[in-house]
């Protein structure tokens, strides 16, 4: 993993006081979302689909902190939308580095150099940009030309102001063995980022492209064959190995969407970020009042495609920690 040793230790330190607390459900990473408008109009994305009046609403400052405060995550991403479109973002920012979060700022990365005289390289802020893709299928992805070259030159500056990169990279059945191959290579060895995740697509019932999501199979194909070879050895990849074993098919999980719950304009989401059936007023009413059994594959027709790592990588992480073989695995 290339989780930084830091982090690596207090999340450690964490699972291993709720095992010996004895609880079966708690959060590991919470998705803050303090806002849903962006700008841009991803094909994949069904957020920017709500109505005009609450693309313009934003969460306050005070609302957002103590939704972290309340959750007790060791980690936050911050997500939307395009959470540098917050007026007050570098105020949510400093906020969870005070609380000691190990912050995640999933950014398309248009607006860094607007805002990054705002924030402060710090051991607990990463950005997480988005990258689809090489230039041609990532500009395609996000509907619009330029966007890629934009993106690499805000990595590039982030990375001169001494910031903390990481990327997020989403998969569709567009893409292939070679080009994961290609995009991974390039974010690994060229622009050289701190960490890389990776994530099948999920069928967002609103998405404008509704043609292009993975099934279970392809998935498992496709990073079947991306990983062969010991390439996945070589990529500064953000996940546990268990994670990725699961995306190539070698082993099998249970969905633990509590594990990553999502908050956002409207509450706490049930049951998980990529579906919102209904939404808790507290983190405990959504833990101890969703009905988990109905959810997963093989449960609701809507979970039979989906490996996204909001789901499935919670459960990776505690298999690994109840895995002495597994944990030292993870370490190397």
């Amino acid at each position: 993993m290339s989780i930084p040793f830091r982090q690596a230790a207090k999340i450690g330190a964490y699972l291993f006081r709720q095992k010996l607390a004895g609880r079966k459900k708690f959060p590991i990473t919470l998705e803050l979302e303090p806002l849903f408008a962006c700008n841009l109009a991803c094909e994949g994305c069904g957020k920017i689909q709500h109505p005009h009046d609450v693309l313009k609403q934003r969460m306050p400052v005070e609302r957002a902190l103590a939704a972290a405060d309340e959750c007790g995550a060791p980690v936050v991403c911050l997500a939307g939308g395009e959470p540098l479109m917050h007026p007050q973002v570098e105020d949510i920012v400093e906020g969870l580095i005070q609380r000691k979060k190990f912050i995640y700022l999933c950014t398309n990365a248009l607006l860094i150099p607007r805002k990054i005289d705002k924030l402060h390289p710090s051991p607990y802020l990463s950005f997480a940009v988005h990258i689809d893709g090489l230039e041609e299928r990532h500009d395609e992805s996000v509907a619009k030309k330029g966007v890629f070259a934009q993106a690499v030159d805000a990595i590039k500056m982030a990375q001169d102001r001494g910031f903390r990169v990481t990327t997020n990279t989403t998969f569709f059945n567009t893409d292939t063995p070679q080009t994961v191959i290609e995009v991974l290579d390039y974010l690994n060895n060229d622009l050289k980022v701190d960490g890389m995740m990776l994530s099948p697509a999920y069928a967002y019932e609103k998405a404008p492209d509704q043609d292009h999501f993975l099934g279970v199979e392809e998935t498992r194909e496709l990073f079947r064959k991306a990983f062969a070879n010991g390439r996945r050895e070589k990529w500064r990849i953000n996940h546990s190995p268990a994670f990725l074993d699961f995306l190539e098919g070698k082993r099998d999980f249970a969905c633990t969407a509590w594990g990553i719950p999502s908050y956002s304009l409207f509450g706490w989401q049930r049951p998980c970020y990529l579906m919102g059936d209904s939404y808790a007023k507290s983190y405990r009413e959504l833990v101890e009042d969703t009905d988990w059994e109905k959810y997963g594959r093989g449960r609701d027709p809507r979970c039979a495609n989906c490996m996204a790592h909001c789901g499935y990588e919670p459960t990776a992480i505690m298999a690994t920690m109840s895995s002495l073989r597994e944990s030292i695995r993870a370490v190397r």
